[in-house]
Parts: structure tokens; sequence; C-alpha cells
């Protein structure tokens, strides 16, 4: 997908299995109208968030190149977020929770660059180019905070999913995209609401990935920082929701010190939030991340953190205390006295140590699956990884030996060894074994006749976590999105909305324009009712060009406020910004 974007340093590094969700932005899709929202979302927020965002958010956006006359071109943007090492690239609406973190591990913005509907302005529920490009971008101006968010990807792309999680996300997936579309019928959008809920109110044991998104979303999506009592915006689903940015400052929302508690608050996508949680500063999140790093089977290990991966169904890793990883679909574990005695993978597995794969370990040496037992000896205190030569060669582990070992809890390895694999510091890490059988007292787990038998040499699992340990070893290019985002139809109706919007536009920015502006309102009178913005921009124009025409738009505006309850908020910031412009260049 590189070859068809313009790509840099920072792209460069992304994995293929990363690049798969990469799309063009197609800049040119991008219509009038679409670039009318853009304007009056970009200008009522920063006027109001240069008072109320932290003073990070301003700074961001002169450092990030990001305008608020028009949609902003990612390849330009990538060329001054180089600057602080970071670049950005387009995707199609929502992808999976742990890619979504991963593109931050490698300093990668993930932008949907689509936008949102006119009748959405104030929120959507579908992520969008406002959301990301001017909620995202430009707080990651602030090292401390950009380094949070690297590190969030970094340890966030490790939780361990379940596959309730991976249903909820589909079916969130879907909601957002058939509320955003214009058009769905409500019955349509009432169905997949209703199975969200039911998802979420499913009595299921919280996942790490569960976890890891709510503390996400509490702090980089709908996080503020400060005090309760006088807190600042940084999140960026609040800096781009001209409608939220203003009630989430009210008494209406609680405000909760950011703690590691918030992992167990749930959220609805589709909704304002009832509460947020505030942050000191941006050191404190971070304190937050580590604290829940710790609870997890990626510094734990043990027999919980095999059990996360059998529950999950899906492609994961454990370590040995050696450093051997073992990636591949877990689907046993045998336990003896609360820790886990041997595991067992099935299908397509693969060795590797430091994130590297073994040579001659890959999923074509290991295609039915992986096992080995996990402890010490019976009898012996010193475990097989901590034996010198010397001790090995007592024991009768050596090469050409027939050897019979018995491990604590009841499993049996008899066989000739071939050959052993050493760590850096010299540990033992694979044995290699011919005419090999395997048992867990009566229960055969490797026979002879299978092949070769390679088993893991390590007292203990210290870690394990979801993906494999190097990418390279299986076939992770499977994306397939279930639902993709839909397009405006282009009605005649709709292509001569668009040829008005176009002419205000070019009227602005002193082109060449076949209506003129009593022209263009004339049209939207009579056959665009429906519409309003487009009539507060001609009144901004008009009350620099054409009093006349300023005063009956204004007078058309204030009648579709009393008309339109709904948007005449939205109608009074346009007039507002409007005359605010007028006086500030006077």
């Amino acid at each position: 997908m590189l070859n068809s974007i313009e790509s840099n340093e920072i792209l460069n590094r992304l994995p293929a299995h990363l690049q798969q969700y990469i799309k063009p932005q197609n800049y040119e899709d991008y219509t009038p109208i679409n670039q009318a929202v853009w304007r009056y979302v970009m200008r009522k927020n920063v006027e109001y968030l240069s008072k109320v965002a932290h003073r990070s958010y301003l700074d961001g956006l002169k450092q990030t190149g990001i305008s608020i006359e028009h949609i902003p071109n990612m390849y330009g943007m990538n060329r001054i977020l180089k600057a602080i090492g970071w670049a950005a690239v387009a995707v199609d609406g929502f992808i999976p929770p742990a890619a979504f973190m991963e593109f931050q591990a490698y300093n990668v913005l993930v932008i949907a660059s689509d936008i949102r509907q006119l009748e959405n302005i104030e929120y959507t529920p579908a992520p969008d180019i406002i959301h990301e490009g001017a909620g995202h971008a430009p707080i990651i101006a602030n090292p401390e905070y950009a380094e949070y968010l690297r590190r969030f990807g970094e340890i966030g792309c490790k939780a361990i999913s379940s596959s309730h999680d991976y249903e909820v996300y589909e079916a969130i997936r879907k909601l957002s995209i058939l509320k955003e579309a214009e058009g769905t019928p409500p019955e349509e959008i009432s169905k997949i609401e209703k199975l969200v809920e039911e998802l979420q109110q499913k009595e299921v044991i919280p996942s790490e990935m569960s976890f890891i998104r709510n503390l996400h979303w509490w702090t980089v999506e709908y996080g503020l920082i400060g005090t309760p009592e006088d807190p600042k915006i940084y999140g960026a689903g609040l800096l781009s929701s001209i409608g939220e940015s203003k009630s989430c400052l009210t008494d209406k929302v609680k405000k909760i010190p950011y703690s590691i508690e918030a992992m167990h608050q749930e959220f609805d996508i589709t909704k304002p939030q009832p509460q947020l949680y505030v942050t000191p500063d941006f050191a404190h999140l971070s304190l937050v991340l580590e604290e829940f790093a710790n609870k997890m089977a990626l510094r734990k290990g043990g027999l919980s953190g095999i059990k996360k991966l059998i529950d999950s169904k899906g492609l994961g890793t454990i370590e040995f205390s050696t450093g051997l990883q073992v990636s591949g679909n877990f689907e046993n574990v045998i336990e003896f006295e609360g820790k886990p005695i041997y595991i067992q993978t099935k299908g397509k597995t693969a060795l590797a140590y430091r994130e590297k794969e073994l040579v001659g370990h890959g999923t074509k040496s290991h295609t039915e699956g992986f096992g080995s037992p996990i402890g010490k000896l019976k009898g012996i205190n010193l475990a097989i990884e901590d034996m010198s030569p010397r001790d090995l060669k007592a024991y009768n582990i050596y090469e050409a030996e027939n050897v019979s070992l018995e491990f604590e809890g009841g499993i049996t390895v008899n066989g000739e060894i071939i050959t052993g694999t050493r760590n850096l510091q010299g540990k033992i890490t694979l044995i290699s074994f011919k005419n090999c059988s395997v048992k867990y007292f009566d229960q055969i787990l490797f026979k002879p006749e299978w092949g070769q038998y390679d088993m893991a040499v390590g007292k203990e699992i210290v870690s394990a976590f979801a993906g494999p340990a190097d990418h390279h070893s299986f076939d992770l290019i499977t994306h397939k999105t279930s639902s993709t985002t839909i397009k405006s139809d282009k009605t005649v109706k709709r292509t001569e909305l668009e040829d008005l919007y176009e002419a205000v536009r070019n009227f602005r920015e002193g082109k060449n324009t076949k209506y003129s502006l009593q022209a263009v309102f004339d049209i939207l009178k009579k056959d665009h009712q429906e519409d309003w913005l487009l009539t507060t921009e001609i009144y901004e124009l008009a009350l620099e060009h054409d009093p006349k025409l300023a005063k009956i738009t204004k007078d058309y505006l204030e009648k579709l406020q009393q008309k339109r309850s709904n948007i005449a908020h939205l109608i009074e910031d346009g007039i507002s910004m409007a005359e605010t412009k007028l006086v500030s260049e006077k």
C-alpha cells in the first residue's frame, strides 16, 4: 500500500500487517460541503478551545500545519509531523484496537479520512478527519504526551483480547457507519443499537484489551487535565466535538480524578459521556499506564496468562524464563499446584528468541502445533536452564544420550537427545529429541513416529501476550472489513448544492465564479431550504461586500432558527462568527 501513497522514513518502518489497513486519502473526493463543515467546526473550535483546551493544543495546530480554512492534506501534514518524529496514515473508519495501538507504537497517527456529514456536525459516532486530524494531531506536538501515546501503543497492542471483544468491535463499527450515513432507515439503526447493547450487557470476564481500551478512551479520547474544579481539555474526542467540548465542562458531567480505576468504566461511543476523568498532568498518565501494565500477562506470565491466551482463541505468545518464545494458538495447559507444567498449541507455531524467529523453527517446521513441559525435574532442585555443562553431563542431558526426564507434576520425556540450543547467556533454551515419547501419566502427548520432538526449556512462564513474537513468522495479511463506510449518493440536487458551496468558496478566495452571492442565495431559498450552513457563509461575505444582502440573509437565518430549534444554536454561532470576523478585520 505504501507504494501508492507518499511515504517517509517513519512509514517505511511499518510492517506489512499494518500497511494492509492504509488507504490513499484521495483528497479530491472531499466536496465543497465537506470543506465548509471542516471550516465551520475549526473556526468555532479554535476560538472556543483557545480558552478551555490545554495550552499544547493551539501550539500544536501551528506545529502540525493544520489549517482552519481547508481539510488537511495528509501528505503535507506528514512533512511537518516528521519534525516531531511522527507520521499519519489514512484508514477506513474503525480498525481493530490492537492494530490501532500498534500504529501508535510506531509513532504513526491513524486518521479516518472521511469527514462527518453536515447533519452530524456537532458529534459523530464514527472516527473522521476532524476527530483525528484536528483532535489527535495537534496535541502530539507535546513531547511528554507524544511519548505517552507511543508507550500506550507499545503496551496496548500486547493486551490479550477475547472473542467477545471482536464481536463488540464489529457491532460498534457497523453502528457508527450506519449512524454517519445519510438516509439510513431508523429501524436498521435501532436493530444494530440493540445488538450493541446486548453485547455490552453480556456478562463476560473482561479481557486485558477491554480494560486498556477503557483507559485509552478516558485519556487519549476523552481526557481532561488539571483539577476536577478547573479542568482543561486534551482528549481528541472532546477537542473535535463542538457540542461536547462545551457540555463536558458543565456541572452536568461528573469530573473524577484519573486513576487505574478508570479501566472498569465502560463507555458508549454513540452518546455524550456522563462522566470524565481528570489527570493532574501528562506524567500521571504514564504512571497509571505502567501500573496497569504490571497487572498484564505481558509482565506476569504464569498460568493465568496462558489461560487468557487459550480463552482468546487468537494468535499469542508465551515466553519461558530462558527467553524462548512460543507463538501460536494455545489450546491446552496442564497445571499442577497452581502452576503450568505443560502447554500445547494447535496448528502453525513458531519459536523465537528476543522477537526473532529461531532458524529451523518457523511454522513450516511446526505445522501441527507445539507442546512442551515447564518447570523443574522431579527431585532435582536445580532447573535445567541453570545447569552448568558439568551438571548436564551428570544428569545425562547430553548429545546422543538416551534420557528419561520426569518433571514435577507428572510429565515424562523419554528419547535420544539430538542437540541443544543455548541463548546469549549460555543457558539451554531448547532440546531436540528423536525416538521420543512424552506422557502425562497414562496420557500420550507425543509419539516417536511423529518425528523430532523439540522441548522448550524454562522453569516458568514469565510473559504472555497477544500476537506473535516475530511478525514475520505468520501470514498476518488477513484484514477483511465486515463493513465499509458509506458514501453520499450523488443526486442531481446534491451536485447542484455542492456547486453552490464551491461558488461561495471561490468568491471568498477571490476566484472566478459563475454565480453571484445573491444568485446563490436565491437558489438556496428556492431549492435547498433544508441547508443552513451555506447561508451563514453568504452572510459572512455579504457583511463585507453587500450590506443589503447581509440584512436579507440574516433575516432568513433568524426565521430558520425559529422553524428549526434543533439547529438554532448552530445558526446562532454561524452568525456570531461572521460578525466577530467583520469586527476583527476592522
